[in-house]
This record gives C-alpha cells, sequence and structure tokens, in this order.
C-alpha cells in the first residue's frame, strides 16, 4: 500500500508542475497580448499628434482660374448622317498669378490646339463621364504642350453641350 501512495503522490507531483507551467505559459501571453496591443495602439493613435498639428498651419494657396473663349465646332460623322455641333466653355486651373500673365499671350495657340482635336471627335468619343474625363485629360496635355514652359493643372468644364 505503501508503493501505491508513493506512486499516487509522485504523478500528483508530476502533473502539478505540468499544470503551472501551462498557467505560466498562458499567463505569460496574455501579459505579451496586452503590452504589445497597449503598444501599438499608442503608436497609431497617440504619438505625434501635436507635430502634425503644426505642419498643417500653412493654408493652401488658392488656386487662379484663367477663362478660354468658347469653342464651338461640328463633330465628325458617318456620310448622310445630321450634323452635331459641340460648345464648349473651359477654364484652366493654374497655381500662380503670374502664370496668368505668362498664358494670356498664348491663347491664340490654346485655341487652336483646342479648334484641331475636338474637330477629329465622334460624337461616341463624348458619351459617359468617361468619355468627358479622356476629353479633359487629353486637352490638359495639349494645353501644357502649347503653353510651356508654365504649366496648367487641369482643363475644368464650366459649359458643354452636344447638339
Amino acid at each position: 500500500m505503501a508503493d501505491n501512495d508513493d506512486k499516487e503522490d509522485g504523478a500528483e507531483a508530476a502533473a502539478a508542475p505540468k499544470k503551472s507551467k501551462k498557467k505560466l505559459i498562458i499567463m505569460a501571453a496574455a501579459a505579451l497580448l496586452l503590452v504589445g496591443g497597449g503598444g501599438a495602439t499608442w503608436f497609431f493613435f497617440f504619438r505625434g499628434h501635436g507635430e502634425e498639428m503644426h505642419a498643417e498651419a500653412a493654408a493652401p494657396k488658392a488656386p487662379i482660374f484663367v477663362d478660354v473663349p468658347e469653342v464651338l465646332v461640328n463633330l465628325v460623322g458617318a456620310p448622310g448622317e445630321r450634323i452635331q455641333y459641340l460648345k464648349m466653355k473651359v477654364v484652366l486651373e493654374v497655381r500662380e498669378e503670374k502664370q496668368v500673365e505668362a498664358i494670356k499671350p498664348t491663347m491664340p495657340r490654346v485655341s487652336d490646339i483646342f479648334q484641331t482635336y475636338m474637330r477629329e471627335l465622334r460624337p461616341a468619343d463624348l458619351n459617359g463621364s468617361a468619355g468627358l474625363f479622356r476629353l479633359k485629360e487629353e486637352l490638359t496635355r495639349r494645353v501644357n504642350v502649347a503653353v510651356a514652359p508654365n504649366q496648367v493643372n487641369a482643363v475644368l468644364f464650366k459649359e458643354i453641350v452636344i447638339q
């Protein structure tokens, strides 16, 4: 019987360290998770907000707009179809006032580029917002070539009518 008691005491003693090791590992993992989560929270949410506030103090300059004369062109159509027209009013967006004075003398060149490009368009080229977006991007690219070394940020539509 004494042998049985020794075996039971040994089994209990062996089980006790296994349970305490398991508890110790679980507690260590939980502590690491809490410390890591707290550190990540501080890093992403609380670190350096004061520095960002000072950087935002400088207000950006408002863009300046240059009017382009109204353009009216007939669109390319298949023979026998009725002729369709495109009427467009646009403005050029520039960064600084001194660019306006540099662009104004080149305005006849800008109008010429618009006329020659838009006379090659078909009504199908202007369908939907994707067609107008492509037109805007192409006009912006062509205007920047015409007014180089100055740069236009964007061509903005004020009015566009296809009739």
